[in-house]
């Protein structure tokens, strides 16, 4: 197509119209977005990637004379690179490259509406997902990010060299605020870091919010002067409005709390704002990232959760919720190693074999810490270890609660079980081969772990899982 058919009126390819162009050299300033694309039957791969460029930026579905007012090659995503994904017929990667000009600084708001707004409905694509995204250091750095970061994190709770212990309050919902509050306090008193809400206590009639931040205090405060460390618990604001998150967070503020903490449904724009309430205001900002798998679980339609890990980076939370692998959540070894990159290191390369499609600097904006939790015990504590390293947050909900001797016997189990095996990680040991032996051993001289052990043994939740890499696996020399 000539550039004077270009502009003939009618309806044109959304290749012809310069949505793809495999000549096209990304710029340093491009925001790179990877997508998974699955046209529909007869539909052209090129063809459907250039839409999903056009659709995601400047298109329509025909030529309109006010292209002509603007410079609309600068403005146009381009697709550029279109290949098949290895072991799926039908379903081709696309990176596509968006001018940083196309983006309002420091809005995640804005950067979703234009990535995955209309594009995901588009008749002509059987599904989309996108898969992952560098963000260039131009724009990262119209952001906060994380409040406060791991290294300010450890320094403000003053907790080095191991991974920090928590506990999500059982049961959710249903408990008084008194009863609940001799959960945190019995959890923290044992030996755990943290104590959480959940992702759906936030004031209903059974217990108010108020209620539930006094009594949960007065267990903090209570273990901190029996134990002589630093606690916490997760005080949930999410809220009908921001308004409200804000008025809880002052309340939660004012008892001493050192971490609040928020729902993903609450969207970008909360989170957004109450990431920067709690840097103004020194507190830490925890992250349950509740409804996630409504759209990152699927293989072929939705966002993959390393994208929505380098948004909420990007936003400024302290803490999100990223996999165990050996839970009872989804997550498959290899892609949550590359959630995890995402979320704690300062340059991530491309590493398809983890997820990674596009390396992504975040030029010295501090991590976030990644939290594990969902299903797991005592008597997995090797391998989270191994699979998860140090900078984690290992939450057992159902593990510390559930214990035969009591909540306070739980916390004490997980603590035991996690100094023996960091122990046996600095002396050099295989963690994989070696760590049920150490449990063992550590159990000899500690009941509740003991207990722990025998309750659960080798319980674990074994299913395949639905997101993993697509990648050829290659002979080495």
């Amino acid at each position: 197509m000539t550039n004077e058919d270009r502009w003939n009126p009618g309806v044109h390819s959304y290749a012809s119209m310069g949505y793809y162009n495999a000549d096209y050299v990304p710029k340093d300033t491009d925001v790179i977005a990877v997508f998974r694309v699955t046209p529909q039957p007869g539909v052209d791969p090129l063809e459907a990637a250039a839409a999903v460029a056009g659709e995601s930026s400047t298109a329509t579905w025909t030529v309109v004379w006010t292209d002509r007012l603007t410079a609309n090659t600068h403005y146009q995503a381009k697709a550029y690179r279109v290949d098949p994904v290895p072991g799926r017929p039908g379903e081709y990667f696309a990176h596509v490259a968006y001018d940083i000009d196309l983006f309002e600084e420091g809005s995640i708001a804005n950067l979703t509406s234009s990535i995955i707004g209309n594009v995901f409905g588009f008749k002509p694509l059987l599904a989309l997902r996108l898969e992952d995204m560098r963000i260039p250091v131009a724009y990262v750095k119209t952001f906060q990010g994380p409040a406060h970061g791991i290294v300010m994190e450890r320094e403000v709770l003053n907790k080095y060299g191991r991974p920090l212990l928590g506990a999500t309050v059982k049961p959710k919902l249903g408990l008084s605020a008194r009863n609940y509050g001799r959960v945190v306090y019995e959890a923290c008193r044992g030996g755990l870091d943290f104590t959480k809400d959940d992702e759906n206590i936030n004031s209903q009639p059974f217990m108010r919010w108020r209620d539930r931040f006094l009594y949960c205090m007065e267990g903090v405060n209570r273990a901190i002067a029996e134990t002589g460390e630093s606690k916490g618990h997760y005080l949930n604001v999410t809220a009908a409005t921001v308004e409200e998150m804000y008025e809880r967070a002052e309340f939660a503020k004012e008892l001493g709390s050192v971490i609040i903490m928020i729902d993903l449904t609450v969207g970008y724009t909360a989170m957004q704002s109450m990431a920067n309430w709690a840097r103004r205001n020194g507190v830490l900002l925890h992250l349950h990232r509740a409804g996630h798998s409504t759209y990152t679980r699927q293989k072929t339609h939705g966002v993959s959760f390393r994208v929505i890990a380098k948004w909420c980076r990007l936003i400024g939370v302290d803490h999100v919720h990223a996999g165990t692998v050996v839970g009872k959540l989804e997550g498959d070894p290899a892609t949550t190693r590359g959630f995890y990159d995402t979320l704690r290191l300062d340059h991530v390369p491309a590493n398809p074999a983890n997820g990674i499609y596009v390396e992504q600097d975040w030029a010295s904006m501090p991590g976030v810490m990644p939290v594990a939790s969902g299903g797991i015990h005592a008597g997995q504590m090797h391998q989270l270890i191994d699979l998860l390293g140090e900078d984690v947050i290992l939450q057992f909900g159902g593990g510390t609660i559930g214990h035969p001797m009591g909540i306070a016997a739980g916390a004490e189990a997980n603590r035991v079980a996690l100094e023996a095996i960091i122990k046996a990680r600095n002396e050099g040991k295989d963690l994989l081969k070696e760590g049920p032996t150490v449990l063992r051993a550590a159990a000899q001289r500690c009941g509740p772990l003991d207990a722990a052990l025998s309750t659960w043994g080798d319980v674990t939740f074994d299913y395949a899982a639905t997101d993993a890499p697509d990648v050829v696996v290659t002979a080495s020399r």
